[in-house]
C-alpha cells in the first residue's frame, strides 16, 4: 500500500530552511568563539590539579590523601578553576578566543603547582610555595595587566597553600597575597633592567612585615622567627632576579613586548629603521610624526603610548621595496602612476602592507609590532585610484567595485593600532590642505575621524565613543603645533635697497 507524502507549503519550506541555517550559524559562532576548546582546557587543568594536590605531603612514601581528603579537595579545586575561567571570561575573553594561549597560561599554572608540590616532601617548603606564587603574579602582569594578574592569583593563591601542605594556614596566604599584591602594584611596566630587581625588594620587604606580625601574634617575638621572616623575603627576592633572566621566554610563550624591549626597537639604529631612513627618507619623517601623535593621543585616554610610538615608527616599512611610488618619496619627481592604470596602482599600494609584514617577520619584529603594519589601513578604500577608475570606465563599461579598491584588512584589534590608524590618516588630509590653521585641521580630524567610525574600522577594538573624541583633541593640537605659522625672516637691507632700485627701473 502506498504511503502518501504529505505535500509542504514553499512558504513552509522556506521557514524551515531558514531555522535551519541560523541554527547551523548559531552553531558554527559557538565552535568558532574559542568556547569548547576551553571548557576542555579547563576540565584538563581540573583533572591535573586534583591529582596533583590529591598525592600525600610529607618525607614518607609517596602516596595519596584520605579519600574523602580527597573529594573535597576535587571540589575545591572544581571551584576555583570555574571562579578562575569566570573571571577570565568577563575581563580578559580573548584568551579564551585563542586556545593556544589559555594553554599557555594554564600551563604556567600547572607548572608551578606541580613545582610546589615537589618541593613539599623537602623541609623549608613554605618557601618555594611563596616564591611559586609571586612568580605566577609578576609573569601575568607582564603577560596581561595589573587586575588580571591579582584576581588571578588571589584565585591561585589556595592551591598553591594546598600543594605546600599548608591548607589551612592563613598566615602564609597572607604573606603570598602580600607579595602578590605589591609587585602587581609595582610592576605597571618594565622600562629599566632593574625595575624587577625593584619590584623583588619591596615585595620581599612586605612579606617579611606580614610574616614577623603574623608570627609574632602566634608565638612571640624570637631568632627563629626574625630568620623565617628573612627566608620568605629572600626567597621573594630571588624571584625578581629569576624572572630577569626568564624575561625573553616568557615575551616569547605569550608574544608580547615589554617596555623595555619596545624602547629597544624604537632606537634609530635598528636595522629595519636604518633601511627605511636610507631607502625612504620621506616615510621615515612621516613616520617619527605620526608616532609622536599616537603616543600623545594613546597617554590621553590611558592607553600604552609607548607601544602606539614604536608601532608607528614600523607601520609603513612595507615601502621600503617600492618607495618612489609613494608620494612623501618622490621628492619633485613625476609620479610613476601616470604611466600605470589605476588596478595596478592600487596593487602596488596595498601590496606595502603585505610587504611591511614579510619583511617584520623577516626581521623577527614581535607580533604587537606587527599587528600596526597589518592594520594601519585596516579595510579602507583606496579612494583616489578608486575615483581613477570609475573617471576611465565612464564611457560605458562596467565600473569598478569597491571591494576591489580596498585594503584587506584586518580592522584594528587594539585601541593602539586604531590610534596609529587615525593618526596616519590626518595627517595625510592635513598635509593635502592649501592653507592649513587650527580650525581646519580640527575639522579635518573629526571629519576622518567620524568616516572610519561608520565604515565600520574601530568595531573590532573597543574604543568608545568619549575616547575618540579625546583622540581627536590630541592629533588636532600635535598636528598644530607641527604645522605652526612662522614669521617672515627681514631682509637685509641692501637686498631691500636693491628690491627699491628695481622697482624704480621697471616703473
Amino acid at each position: 500500500m502506498a504511503i502518501l507524502k504529505k505535500k509542504i507549503s514553499p512558504r513552509r519550506r522556506q521557514l524551515r530552511e531558514t531555522i535551519a541555517a541560523e541554527k547551523f550559524a548559531r552553531i558554527s559562532e559557538f565552535i568558532n568563539s574559542g568556547i569548547p576548546a576551553a571548557i576542555l582546557i579547563l576540565i584538563s587543568f581540573v583533572a591535573v590539579c586534583s591529582v596533583l594536590l590529591s598525592v600525600a605531603t610529607g618525607q614518607e612514601k609517596i602516596g595519596f590523601r584520605p579519600w574523602h581528603q580527597i573529594i573535597s579537595v576535587c571540589l575545591i579545586v572544581i571551584g576555583i578553576g570555574s571562579a578562575m575561567a569566570v573571571y577570565t571570561y568577563h575581563y580578559h575573553y580573548r584568551i579564551i578566543k585563542n586556545p593556544l594561549r589559555a594553554f599557555a597560561l594554564c600551563s604556567v599554572f600547572v607548572l608551578l603547582l606541580a613545582l610546589t608540590r615537589l618541593g613539599s616532601f623537602f623541609p623549608n617548603r613554605v618557601y618555594l610555595a611563596t616564591a611559586c606564587s609571586i612568580t605566577c603574579a609578576i609573569i601575568l602582569v607582564i603577560a596581561y595587566d595589573q587586575r588580571f594578574a591579582i584576581g588571578m592569583n588571589l584565585f591561585f593563591a589556595p592551591l598553591i597553600c594546598f600543594a605546600a601542605g599548608h591548607e589551612t594556614d592563613f598566615g602564609l596566604f597572607l604573606a603570598m597575597a602580600a607579595g602578590i599584591l605589591t609587585s602587581c602594584f609595582l610592576l605597571k611596566e618594565i622600562r629599566t633592567r632593574i625595575k624587577l630587581l625593584e619590584v623583588g625588594v619591596f615585595a620581599g620587604a612586605a612579606v617579611f612585615i606580614v610574616c614577623f606580625a603574623t608570627g609574632f601574634f602566634e608565638e612571640g617575638l624570637s631568632t627563629s622567627l626574625f630568620v623565617f621572616a628573612g627566608w620568605m623575603a629572600a626567597a621573594t627576592f630571588f624571584v625578581g632576579v629569576i624572572i630577569q633572566a626568564l624575561l625573553p621566554l616568557i615575551e616569547k610563550t605569550f608574544r608580547i613586548a615589554t617596555s623595555m624591549t619596545l624602547l629597544d626597537y624604537s632606537d634609530a639604529n635598528q636595522p629595519l629603521l636604518k633601511k627605511l631612513a636610507m631607502e625612504a627618507p620621506g616615510t621615515f619623517s612621516h613616520s617619527l610624526l605620526i608616532g609622536s601623535m599616537a603616543e600623545a593621543a594613546a597617554e590621553a585616554i590611558g592607553a600604552n603610548g609607548l607601544l602606539s610610538r614604536v608601532g608607528a615608527y614600523y607601520h609603513d616599512i612595507g615601502k621600503i621595496g617600492k618607495p618612489r611610488y609613494f608620494i612623501e618619496n618622490q621628492m619633485g619627481i613625476a609620479s610613476r602612476h601616470e604611466q600605470l592604470s589605476p588596478a595596478m596602482s592600487q596593487l602596488i599600494i596595498a601590496g606595502h602592507v603585505k610587504d611591511g609584514i614579510e619583511m617584520a617577520k623577516e626581521y623577527g619584529l614581535p607580533s604587537v609590532i606587527i599587528q600596526f603594519i597589518e592594520t594601519h589601513h585596516g579595510t579602507t578604500l583606496i579612494e583616489y585610484f578608486y575615483e581613477e577608475a570609475k573617471k576611465k570606465t565612464e564611457g560605458g563599461t562596467s565600473p569598478p567595485t569597491e571591494a576591489g579598491f580596498r585594503y584587506p584588512g584586518p580592522r584594528p584589534q587594539t585601541k593602539e593600532a586604531a590610534i596609529v590608524m587615525l593618526a596616519d590618516t590626518v595627517e595625510g588630509a592635513v598635509r593635502a590642505l592649501t592653507e592649513i590653521t587650527p580650525t581646519k585641521i580640527e575639522a579635518v580630524v573629526h571629519n576622518m575621524a567620524m568616516k572610519r567610525l561608520q565604515d565600520g574600522q574601530f568595531d573590532e577594538c573597543e574604543l568608545t565613543l568619549r575616547e575618540l573624541s579625546r583622540i581627536e583633541d590630541s592629533l588636532s593640537k600635535s598636528l598644530a603645533a607641527h604645522y605652526h605659522g612662522r614669521i617672515a625672516y627681514p631682509k637685509p637691507a641692501e637686498q631691500n635697497q636693491q628690491t627699491a632700485e628695481n622697482g624704480k627701473e621697471n616703473t
